[in-house]
């Protein structure tokens, strides 16, 4: 059986504002013998469906992760999925504060990267990454893509001789390459559209390298479709937070890989109200 490690505990958290919380969302998923992640897709599912386009839902946060949502007939629900296709801004990021000696903490709408040139060949090499050769249902996190990571890609650039805007570009590369090559590999077929949300989907030059990819495969944002790409996250939660409260199951098992559909979240009232898990 798999862990994952939360921040922040529903209990103090309940008992400090008197409001009744609910925290702690990956484990019963676990317990079922699932991943844990990604949870966001049966949300997607329900708030960005469509009944004339098959949509991949790119969240682009520090790891990036696809929901495939088929044009909503039939059974389609079962016919979701949903899986970690790798870094989104994490490893761009820790760039960015490597070069400048912590002076800056991310790219401003990947400025820096647009000025330089990414390095195919190096793209390539990266992508033999054991991790993106990997089928569904799958997961990742800052674990492997990490502070160690980035020195490992900053010692296999040195054959390049990349200036710091090249390698940037060669990272957003990376970033770009690893979602397009994980729908080509896993998907029943490519997407009629992609709606980007997540910090990422405010890098204009990730967003215009991720179009340049997908060649006729229009690049949205969720804002498009009415759903905000900056909350997206924080609503999906929200939701998952109500289905337990209303004993709705919150994963959808040919996602995360569990034996079946459970509520997820732990439940915590404040001393002054009954309390449960």
């Amino acid at each position: 059986m798999g862990y994952s490690l939360q921040l922040g505990r529903g209990e103090v958290i309940a008992e400090i504002t008197g409001i009744k919380t609910i925290s702690n969302f990956r484990v019963a998923d676990i317990a079922a013998g699932g991943e844990g992640a990604p949870l966001v897709p049966k949300i997607d599912a329900c708030l960005l469906r469509s009944s004339t386009h098959n949509r991949c839902i790119q969240n682009i946060g520090g790891i990036g992760n696809v929901t495939y949502l088929p044009v909503s007939e039939g059974n389609w629900l079962e016919q979701v999925y949903g899986w970690d296709t790798g870094p989104g801004n994490a490893l761009l990021d820790l760039a960015v504060e490597y070069f400048t000696n912590g002076r800056k903490t991310y790219d401003y709408n990947g400025e820096w990267a647009a000025s330089g040139t990414p390095c195919e060949a190096l793209v390539e090499q990266w992508l033999a990454q054991e991790f993106f050769n990997i089928p569904p249902p799958k997961s990742t996190g800052r674990e492997l893509f990490s502070r160690d990571y980035l020195k490992q890609c900053l010692v296999e650039s040195e054959a390049y001789n990349l200036a710091p805007a090249d390698f940037l570009a060669t990272l957003t590369e990376l970033t770009v390459a690893s979602i397009v090559e994980s729908y080509r590999n896993f998907l029943p077929q490519m997407p009629d559209q992609v709606l980007l949300c997540g910090g990422g989907a405010s890098n204009l030059y990730l967003k215009q390298r991720l179009q340049i990819r997908l060649d006729s495969v229009p690049v949205l944002t969720t804002d498009q479709v009415g759903l905000s790409r900056d909350f997206k996250e924080a609503i999906a939660f929200a939701v998952l937070a109500h289905w337990r409260n209303l004993g709705i199951p919150g994963n959808l098992p040919q996602v995360t890989g569990a034996s079946e559909a459970v509520c997820l979240g732990n439940l915590y009232s404040p001393r002054s109200q009954h309390h449960s898990s």
